[in-house]
């Protein structure tokens, strides 16, 4: 794959050194959740927008705060979806087979190095799948327009509903910013990038 900075990702044979920081931005803001579908006019939900939501939402629930790495590894936690340029729904998944999976854990791989990032703990995976549920949850709602019975009877997701956008913390005081609203890919790029920066040292 050609990416924006020109640089080349070879999907098989993938190394850290393949991207830039932007194309990875730029990647996980123009791939969506939900199919693509949305509720709201203009975007869909990007996966940087998730991203960025799921960091929020962790940090606001440990107590003791997250390591720089820590913060890392929950913003880059679907990073390979933007190299990819597909966030595949979950009930597809099985159809795709072990060779996807296998394309998604090498991707994985040269992610957690280039940014080294820390080895999940099952605690530590455990509270990262409690709010990437969550967030499920929430979007399924907020973003996708499910009912909160569809949520539970039909996608199977046992997460309560949370009304308040984790980001509202973040960027509520900004113009134009309505909780659960899709940001526009080159919005999401950017604040993306600006976190990525931030935890990267840059």
């Amino acid at each position: 794959m050609r990416l924006p900075s020109g640089r080349r990702l070879d999907l098989l044979a993938p190394t850290p050194f393949d991207w830039t920081d932007e194309d990875l931005a730029i990647g996980l803001a123009r791939t969506f959740r939900w199919g693509g579908h949305s509720i709201w006019p203009g975007a869909p939900l990007s996966v940087a927008q998730h991203s960025l939501a799921v960091l929020a939402l962790r940090r606001s629930r440990e107590r003791g705060g997250l390591t720089q790495a820590e913060a890392r590894r929950e913003l880059l936690h679907d990073a390979e979806e933007g190299l990819l340029g597909f966030d595949c729904i979950s009930p597809l998944k099985p159809f795709l087979g072990a060779g996807f999976a296998a394309l998604q854990a090498r991707l994985g791989t040269a992610v957690a190095l280039r940014y080294a990032l820390p080895a999940w703990t099952p605690e530590a995976k455990r509270r990262h799948k409690s709010c990437d549920i969550a967030l499920a949850a929430a979007e399924a709602v907020h973003v996708a327009g499910w009912t909160r019975a569809e949520v539970r009877g039909t996608l199977g997701i046992r997460a309560a509903v949370m009304e308040a956008d984790p980001l509202q913390a973040a960027y509520g005081g900004e113009a134009g910013f309505a909780p659960w609203r899709p940001w526009p890919p080159e919005l999401a790029a950017a604040r993306f990038l600006a976190a990525l920066a931030t935890l990267t040292g840059l």
